[in-house]
């Protein structure tokens, strides 16, 4: 593999390290705001979940300044929200500085899930898209254990532990930053957006080191004509045209969300409980889940230029079906003993399965000119449908027997075997704009 490429892949990809840091280090300092600032309940909930409402907006937005600024430079942008959230978190005085701050780290959560598989998705050859772009959920579940092990290692330094945890995500950011100075621009933005071909095809050529002039040219030419089609037979994102990318991207990460994987990661100590375990057993176990999430994440990115993207969500289906379906039966039944197995066969199944494959999926099914606001749709389906999953899933358990939810979400996933095995095309290997003629876009 081209060494500068891997290098330009792992620097966008590092959005997605600070992405899960963000997520979880708040879970290390949340009791002691709501004990510092004496906050009630409906506070202390604004001020956990103010991320996420910046979150939703920027994934909303995310597409407009990918696609006016460039991919570069909204990536470096992801990484000065990112620094000021973590510095303004740090010193912050009262909870609606802290709510302001952690609401503008939300917004970099947001875009980043737009821009940074997009980015990488167009600077990869087809062989290696998969394995490339998945880089970005890998290191979304690396972050999340590097902040746990951070919050871990912070907690007994004194009482402004907790403005430590939330201000020491400063540093990766400012090094994530300076590191975006680096990239190139994406040659397909650079040709179909800016218009700019000489740029572009430098790009392509620093890309493809070995490819002749003559390949790149007809790179180029292909790219260029695939975009002017597009501009010219289409009325826009919403156009029928493209409302097989637009149902595929809705639908993955409508599914995504339905598999209860928000609930499960969040609630893990919970559920654990709920089958009779202790706080301490409970905290162990839901760590093995982080760690358990990260090693079978790495599996799904070995395996999904080797398989395929539908392939890898069949497999993770199955492993969702029979996981979920067995909790359903153990809550049931109280066998509450196989639990934790389940819930550990379940991060697999989603790791190898959805959790590879949905950045790398919605990133690829788009046209150029529409790629950054198809990105947009698929990362705001996914936000939405997480905020209200986690809003509502302890009241779910408090109205239904945990055995109900679970069969909840077996058959959601019930349904998503039905669509991948009758409706999701594999795009394993497949040029970007061919995938276009594969889904019916001339």
């Amino acid at each position: 593999m081209n060494p500068r490429l891997f290098l330009w892949a792992i620097t966008s990809a590092l959005a997605g390290f600070l992405f899960g840091f963000d997520t979880v280090v708040i879970s290390g300092a949340e009791k002691t705001i709501q004990s510092l600032w004496k906050l009630s309940d409906a506070m202390h909930g604004v001020a956990m979940a103010s991320a996420l409402y910046g979150t939703v907006l920027g994934s909303l937005i995310g597409g407009w300044p990918t696609d006016r600024w460039g991919r570069k430079k909204t990536l470096i942008w992801v990484g000065v929200l990112y620094f000021v959230s973590a510095v303004w978190s740090g010193i912050a005085p009262e909870v609606w500085s802290l709510i302001i701050a952690r609401f503008i780290g939300g917004l970099g959560v947001g875009i980043s899930t737009v821009a940074a598989p997009l980015y990488i998705t167009e600077i990869s050859p087809p062989d290696r898209r998969g394995r490339l772009a998945g880089m970005f959920q890998f290191n979304i579940v690396f972050g999340i254990l590097v902040a746990f092990l951070s919050n871990y290692l912070l907690g007994g330094i004194g009482e402004h532990a907790w403005r430590w945890m939330l201000g020491v995500e400063a540093i990766p950011a400012l090094i994530y930053t300076l590191m975006c100075f680096t990239l190139p621009e994406s040659p397909r933005w650079l040709l179909t957006r800016k218009n700019d071909r000489d740029a572009g095809m430098a790009v392509l050529r620093q890309i493809q080191p070995q490819a002749s002039e003559s390949q790149i040219e007809a790179e180029a030419a292909q790219i260029v004509n695939a975009a002017q089609s597009d501009e010219s037979t289409s009325h826009g994102f919403w156009s029928t045209r493209h409302r097989i990318p637009i149902l595929l991207a809705f639908l993955i990460a409508f599914f995504n969300q339905l598999s209860g994987i928000n609930a499960v990661l969040y609630f893990a100590p919970r559920i654990f409980e709920l089958t009779g375990l202790g706080a301490k057993a409970a905290l162990l176990q839901s760590i093995g889940i982080g760690v358990t999430n990260l090693i079978f994440t790495f599996a799904g990115l070995w395996l999904i230029d080797r398989l395929g993207r539908r392939t890898l969500l069949i497999i993770g289906s199955f492993g969702y079906i029979a996981s979920l379906g067995l909790c359903a039966w153990a809550f049931f039944t109280e066998n509450f003993g196989i639990v934790p197995a389940c819930i550990f066969a379940f991060i697999t199944a989603h790791a190898i399965g959805q959790g590879a494959v949905i950045w790398v999926f919605i990133s690829e099914i788009f046209p150029d000119r529409y790629r950054a606001a198809g990105q947009s749709l698929g990362s705001a389906t996914h936000w939405v449908f997480a905020a209200l999953l986690t809003t509502f899933f302890p009241a779910m358990v408090n109205a239904f027997a945990p055995g109900w939810v679970f069969l909840f979400f077996t058959g959601m996933m019930v349904l998503q075997l039905v669509w991948v095995k009758m409706s999701v095309p594999e795009t394993k290997g497949v040029p970007l704009e061919d995938i276009q003629k594969q889904l019916g876009i001339p």
